[in-house]
């Protein structure tokens, strides 16, 4: 949203050029090229201060003008540019299988020279090259550049200037699964100067960069922002940031104070309207952001910050087109004299669906802990809500690492079917029991014996943990892997697919069949999981259609048939009569489970479900019963707020 900077800088380095290499630059090839040696000096001499910024030495050699004038308008040429390097060499580009024409043609006492010119107009861009040309008159018998402005370029006349005009594309929006915006439009001001009014640009800018502070710390690079005032048409008004908020705020106010700077009010569309953890926040590059996105943005320029706005930034901001242009000093006369196309930004289309994401959002919107739900659709892997309550801006319903706990007995009761167990198949729930010289206490009452589906709804530890001997550690890793665990789901945003070790003793076999002893997921992970027994298929996760997801790392897993139909019933019991009943609302029915985990003294509330068209997962980092959120997730229409969270 702020004027584009020089193409492709990201850290600008003023280098200065020895003057013995710059001899060797200039000199290199002229022996072969000068039918006429006297001149040679003269211009070789001209050319070697010019490039190595000694001005007062490059000007001794010239006549038509001031000494003084000469040598302000070769450091024009730099100021103007905001050059980060300038290399002159005698001669002109000759292309392959030319012969070189003479660099120094001789008519008498007059002369002309050609000369090539390498502009770096910032790191990593393409360099204006082109090739000047001077005349030369000997008086006195000494050779002297006649001065006249085409020396700088060529279509350079008298009373003109250069300048670097950079015209962004406007940035384009994030959008959810239908093409609506999950952007929204807020206050802003438009900081900037117009240039040919600042008395002295250096102290407004320091000034300026004084006055802000981004996150306490985060700063503008001030040489920088005052080389793009030096560089940009004096007359006209050039944005330098956007910062979000009426001019009536704090950072509003100093700034208004700061001699030269002009703020601007405007409406931009720069806040996140939903998953801002998702979406992410835009603002202004600041040194250590420009290290992130790299060229060709500048100083100031609005950019993403975090989420998808930083992740694909150059897809939605484009990149400038880059001009330089000769003009006179109130902006007549303007004259391109080159020009770099830029990229037009694109827009990003996610899977969420704003229906869905405001439910999530609501569900959690009231709790005193942090909390995180993911929500997927189980038929495609679609992921349709990402919410994250308290969580100080990091994405937990993608990237949270918890203990799953009970509700990895999905897993776990996944190898149990596929290894002959039945739900009618005896089982004990002591208070304790013994694996592996461990002993796993069951945090509710002891049930003794029953069927395995009415301990495994009830949440029983110690039933599972017990019937951890009935499998190897191979069967409940492959288990885990057909679900996804640990795999690479193929995304393009970061998400936590879960750790699963390969467990070294019966012991550790028992504290991960309850979802201890190392495993953990996140909340993302789980909904998969659980759309995976919904749908019969375990399909991995994908949250962008354009550009989409790569999904390379993983294709779906089809579950056995049998131990699907099993789980299904498991999971739905749980919900009508067992420790989840609480989420147990209609219309249409919902299946899961629910858990309490605590390890290193944090405690992590679960549930993980489905209804036909959702698989979701909700972890609450506190003790919870996790399973009455999902009455306020799918609760009628018209409790939903359309802002929620």
């Amino acid at each position: 949203m702020s004027n584009r900077g020089r193409r492709g800088v990201v850290t600008v380095r003023r280098r200065v050029i020895s003057v013995t290499s710059c001899v060797v630059l200039v000199g290199a090839g002229t022996s072969a090229c000068f039918a006429e040696q006297s001149a040679m000096p003269t211009v070789r001499d001209f050319l070697v201060a010019w490039q190595v910024e000694n001005y007062d030495a490059a000007a001794k050699h010239t006549v038509g003008a001031g000494q003084d004038q000469v040598a302000r308008a070769l450091a024009g040429l730099r100021n103007q540019l905001d050059a980060a390097s300038m290399k002159l060499a005698l001669g002109q580009p000759v292309p392959a299988g030319k012969e070189p024409g003479k660099a120094i043609v001789k008519n008498g006492e007059e002369a002309e020279a050609r000369f090539a010119v390498k502009i770096d107009l910032g790191e990593n861009g393409e360099p204006w090259t082109y090739t000047g040309v001077m005349k030369l008159k000997r008086i006195k018998g000494k050779w002297k550049v006649v001065w006249d402005p085409s020396i700088i370029h060529p279509r350079l006349k008298a009373g003109q200037r250069l300048a670097v005009v950079s015209q962004a594309p406007r940035r384009s929006p994030i959008l959810d699964a239908t093409g609506k915006s999950l952007l929204r439009t807020v206050p802003a001001q438009v900081i900037g100067v117009v240039p040919g009014e600042l008395a002295d640009p250096q102290k407004t800018i320091q000034e300026m960069v004084k006055s802000l502070r981004f996150n306490g710390t985060r700063t503008l690079d001030t040489q920088r922002l005052v080389g793009r005032i030096r560089s940009a048409p004096p007359e006209k008004f050039l944005p330098l940031l956007t910062v979000e908020g009426p001019s009536t705020n704090g950072i509003g106010q100093q700034l208004s104070q700061v001699p030269g700077l002009q703020t601007k009010p405007t409406t931009a569309p720069i806040d996140p309207a939903a998953a801002p953890e998702f979406v992410g926040k835009l603002g202004p590059a600041t040194n250590d952001r420009l290290q992130q996105v790299g060229a060709p943005y500048q100083p100031g320029d609005t950019i993403g910050v975090s989420g998808l706005q930083l992740l694909l930034q150059r897809r939605l901001a484009g990149t400038p087109t880059v001009s330089v242009i000769a003009q006179d000093a109130v902006g007549r006369s303007v004259e391109e004299l080159r020009s770099w196309p830029g990229l037009r930004s694109e827009p990003v289309r996610t899977t969420l669906r704003g229906d869905v994401q405001r439910r999530a959002d609501y569900a959690l919107a009231d709790l005193p802990y942090p909390a995180s739900m993911a929500v997927v659709n189980p038929a495609t892997g679609a992921v349709q809500a990402v919410a994250n309550h308290l969580t100080n801006g990091q994405n937990k319903a993608l990237e949270g690492r918890y203990p799953p706990g009970l509700t990895f007995g999905v897993v776990g009761a996944e190898a149990l079917l596929n290894s002959g167990m039945t739900r009618d198949a005896e089982t004990d729930c002591p208070a304790s029991v013994q694996v592996g010289g461990r002993t796993f206490t069951n945090p509710g009452p002891a049930r003794g014996k029953g069927r395995f589906d009415t301990n495994f709804i009830m949440s029983c530890v110690t039933t599972l943990a017990a019937l951890s001997s009935r499998l190897d550690a191979s069967a409940l890793t492959a288990a885990a892997g057909r679900f996804g665990l640990g795999k690479d789901w193929g995304m393009s945003v970061p998400a936590f697919t879960g750790t699963m070790p390969v467990p070294r003793n019966d012991a550790e076999k028992a504290a991960m069949m309850i979802g201890e002893g190392g495993v953990e997921v996140s909340p993302l992970a789980m909904a998969l999981a659980a759309g995976g027994v919904a749908n019969g298929t375990w399909r991995p996760a994908f949250m962008l259609t354009n550009p989409r997801d790569a999904q390379t790392g993983i294709t779906g897993y089809p579950l056995a048939a049998t131990a699907v139909l099993e789980l299904k019933y498991l999971l739905r019991r749980s919900v009508f009569r067992g420790t989840a009943k609480d989420a147990n609302v209609g219309p249409n029915p919902v299946s899961g489970m629910t858990a309490t985990v605590t390890t290193n003294g944090k405690t992590v509330s679960w549930f993980v479900g489905f209804r036909a068209e959702f698989a979701f997962a909700i972890a609450v980092e506190g003790k919870f019963n996790a399973a009455a959120l999902v009455k306020r997730f799918l609760a009628p229409n018209d409790q939903i707020p359309r802002s929620s969270g």
